[in-house]
């Protein structure tokens, strides 16, 4: 099994974003889906099957599944995370656990203090490191079993897990503003010198190289999904200008805004201009 792409949408409140998020679609044969939601109101189409989206709930889909989620409440915008896995056709045993939970149970809730452990598979599981990959494939297997057995999650356990779960919250509700380390380590009531170390370790980047992160991701869906100008998205942001949030996404994407727009909606095989 290996984990093909993990994301993470905030806030699903632009009307064209959310049209994005609620087309119907389908992953390729072998690829099943995890949706893990941590805030909103709305429904997971899975299949024949309608479900309440509610904070801390999980759906499993299978391959070929027609599924979309819809917002129902733009005062209450979904926030999810999205993990797609891609079983190999020799992996029977995996392929045989997600079918039958699938064929269990339509939804989990799992609660919402599983942010940390979606993260740190985002992050692993789309790393350069083999290991670090791996890393993540395994975790994702143990929580599968695990989903499977009773229902739940693993547990947070280890005191810096909780205090990373808490960081990580902060900094995803806080995308669109500006905060600094100060501000984090004071609502975590830590050392900043400490929490650095702890993130780092754990993350394996520093806190406000992952706010900036966070930043561009959302920056990217706001240009592929929404028609805002690049002014308005890096406004959005609150960056310092139009030239800094240009300067920063290029850094970390190889493209200008303009550019990534460009080159996503002509993937989707969309006109620029249209």
């Amino acid at each position: 099994m290996i984990i093909k792409d993990a994301v993470f949408v905030y806030q699903m409140k632009e009307e064209d974003e959310i049209k994005w998020h609620g087309r119907y679609h389908r992953h390729d044969p072998h690829r099943y889906e995890i949706h893990y939601f941590l805030q909103g109101k709305g429904v997971f189409v899975n299949g024949s099957t309608t479900c309440t989206i509610s904070p801390g709930s999980l759906f499993l889909t299978s391959p070929e599944s027609l599924h979309s989620i819809q917002a129902k409440d733009l005062d209450d915008p979904i926030t999810y995370y999205a993990v797609l896995i891609e079983v190999g056709e020799d992996e029977d045993a995996i392929r045989e656990l997600l079918e039958q939970e699938i064929t269990k149970s339509v939804q989990y809730r799992i609660g919402t203090n599983n942010r940390f452990f979606f993260e740190e598979i985002r992050e692993k599981g789309l790393s350069t490191n083999r290991n670090l990959q791996l890393s993540a494939t395994h975790q994702l297997i143990a929580f599968l079993y695990q989903l499977s057995e009773d229902g739940s999650a693993p547990s947070l356990g280890r005191g810096d897990s909780v205090h990373l779960e808490k960081a990580i919250q902060f900094m995803q509700r806080n995308v669109m503003n500006t905060i600094t380390l100060q501000d984090i380590a004071d609502h975590l009531k830590l050392n900043k010198s400490y929490f650095i170390r702890l993130f780092k370790r754990r993350i394996h980047t520093t806190p406000m190289k992952y706010v900036t992160r966070l930043k561009i991701e959302a920056a990217g869906a706001l240009l592929a999904e929404t028609g805002l100008s690049v002014k308005e998205i890096a406004a959005k942001l609150s960056f310092y200008s139009e030239f800094h949030f240009s300067k920063t996404f290029k850094a970390y994407t190889g493209l200008a805004p303009s550019s990534y727009r460009k080159m996503y909606l002509q993937q989707l095989g969309i006109s620029p201009d249209a």
